[in-house]
C-alpha cells in the first residue's frame, strides 16, 4: 500500500468519525401561557324554558238570539276594541225598540193629564168642590203615571241594548281567529261555542318555569350577600326562539307564582315582552335568559384551562411562586361566554395555565410565554407559492 492509499483511508476514517458524532440538543422547560385571575363584578343569568301566552284573550259570544246577516272581519286580521265583527238580523229588536218608545211617549202624555187633574182637585177640595177621597184618587193616579214613565224608560233602554247587541263588536284589541259560524247561522245567547276568539299579542306574556331548588339557592345567595340585585335585574330578559334565533327585543319580569307545581317541583315566572311584529305567537316554545344578580368579586377562568379528572372533578393547572406547574381542584357554577365562574379552589392573583397543558406536568418547572400558539411558526399555506430563497 503506497502513501496515496494510506492518505485516502485516513480521510475516509475521519469522515466516518464525523458522521457518528451527533449534535447535542439542550431541552429547556416546557412553554405555557397563563391568565392571572382578578376579581371582578360578574353579572349572572340563567337560561330557562318557557312558553308564550297572550296578554289578553276573549271568546266572542252573542248576547242575544238571531240570524247572522254578515261577518264584518277578515279572519286572522288585527282588530280594534269596539270594532264590529258580526251583524245579527235586527228587525225584531228594532220593532221592540219602536214599541217601547211609543209606550214611553204615551206614558209621558198621561203623566201630564193626571198631574193637572191632581192640582185641580187640590184647589177644589179647599172650597168643598170635591171630596177629599177624590183628591186622594187623583194623586194616586198621578203617582202611577210617574211610575209607569220610569218603567217604560227602563223597558226602552233594555230594547236599545238588545238592538245594539245585534252588532257584535270586539271586546279587546288584538288578532282575531277563525270564525266558527257563517252568514245565515242561528246563534243564541245561551250557546257555549264562541263565534271567534280575539287575542292581544302586543305585548305578550312568556311563562318561564324555574325549579324550586334553583330558586332557593338564588335566594340564599342574595341573603348571604354573595349576589346583589337591583331593579335592573327585573328587566333585560332575553329570548331564544325554537330555530335558534335571538328575539331582538328584551322583556321584564312581571310576577313570580307563589304556588309550587307538585308534579314538576317548579314555579312559574311571568315576563312581558313587546311584540310589535307578531313574531311571538301563543304557545311558542322559547329559551329565556333571566338575569339573577351580580357577583361583586367573581373569578372567571377561560374554558380551555379547565379539565376534569376521572371522578368528574374540575381541575386546572396553575404556576406557583417557584415557577412550577401544580394541579388544583376547583368548583365552578356557571359558564359565562367562554369562561367558567369559579366559586372555590382559586383566588385572585393565581396564574392559571390556558395553553401548553399537554406539556405541563405537576411539579415540573415551566416557562411562561405570552402565547404558546403565537410563538410557533404557522404552517405554510399550501395554496401559496413556495419561497425559493429558503434553504431545503
Amino acid at each position: 500500500m503506497n502513501a496515496r492509499h494510506v492518505a485516502r483511508w485516513a480521510v475516509c476514517l475521519a469522515l466516518v468519525g464525523c458522521r457518528d458524532k451527533k449534535p447535542k440538543t439542550e431541552i429547556g422547560p416546557p412553554e405555557v401561557s397563563v391568565v392571572t385571575l382578578q376579581a371582578e363584578a360578574v353579572n349572572l343569568s340563567t337560561e330557562l324554558p318557557g312558553r308564550t301566552s297572550p296578554y289578553a284573550i276573549s271568546d266572542v259570544r252573542p248576547q242575544i238570539s238571531g240570524i247572522i246577516l254578515q261577518r264584518l272581519f277578515t279572519e286572522g286580521a288585527n282588530v280594534k276594541k269596539g270594532q264590529p265583527l258580526y251583524q245579527i238580523d235586527p228587525a225584531l229588536y228594532q220593532a221592540s225598540f219602536d214599541q217601547y218608545k211609543a209606550q214611553l211617549a204615551y206614558a209621558q202624555a198621561n203623566i201630564l193629564t193626571t198631574k193637572l187633574q191632581a192640582e185641580r182637585y187640590a184647589y177644589l177640595v179647599k172650597i168643598n168642590g170635591v171630596s177629599k177621597q177624590d183628591l186622594d184618587t187623583a194623586n194616586a193616579a198621578y203617582g202611577q203615571a210617574v211610575a209607569l214613565v220610569e218603567e217604560d224608560k227602563a223597558a226602552l233602554e233594555t230594547a236599545r241594548i238588545n238592538l245594539d247587541y245585534t252588532r257584535i263588536v270586539s271586546p279587546i284589541s288584538g288578532r282575531v281567529g277563525t270564525s266558527s259560524f257563517t252568514q245565515g247561522a242561528l246563534v243564541s245567547n245561551a250557546q257555549t261555542n264562541a263565534l271567534t276568539t280575539v287575542q292581544t299579542l302586543d305585548p305578550i306574556y312568556v311563562d318561564i318555569t324555574q325549579s324550586t331548588a334553583e330558586l332557593l339557592k338564588l335566594r340564599q345567595a342574595l341573603a348571604e350577600g354573595k349576589l346583589t340585585k337591583d331593579g335592573a335585574a327585573l328587566s333585560g330578559i332575553k329570548l331564544q326562539l325554537e330555530d335558534g334565533r335571538n328575539y331582538p327585543l328584551e322583556g321584564k319580569l312581571e310576577l313570580t307564582d307563589v304556588t309550587v307545581d307538585q308534579t314538576t317541583g317548579s314555579v312559574t315566572l311571568r315576563a312581558i315582552f313587546p311584540n310589535p311584529d307578531n313574531i311571538l305567537l301563543p304557545g311558542l316554545y322559547v329559551r329565556a335568559t333571566v338575569p339573577e344578580g351580580t357577583n361583586p368579586s367573581g373569578l372567571l377562568v377561560p374554558e380551555q384551562g379547565v379539565t376534569r379528572d376521572q371522578k368528574g372533578q374540575s381541575v386546572v393547572m396553575i404556576v406557583d411562586g417557584g415557577g412550577k406547574a401544580q394541579s388544583q381542584n376547583i368548583e365552578t357554577t356557571t359558564l359565562i361566554g367562554d369562561k367558567w365562574l369559579v366559586v372555590a379552589g382559586l383566588k385572585a392573583g393565581d396564574r392559571v395555565i390556558v395553553a401548553g397543558l399537554q406539556k405541563a406536568k405537576p411539579g415540573t418547572e415551566v416557562k411562561i410565554v405570552p402565547d404558546v400558539s403565537s410563538a410557533r411558526s404557522p404552517p405554510p399555506d399550501r395554496g401559496a407559492p413556495a419561497d425559493k430563497s429558503a434553504g431545503p
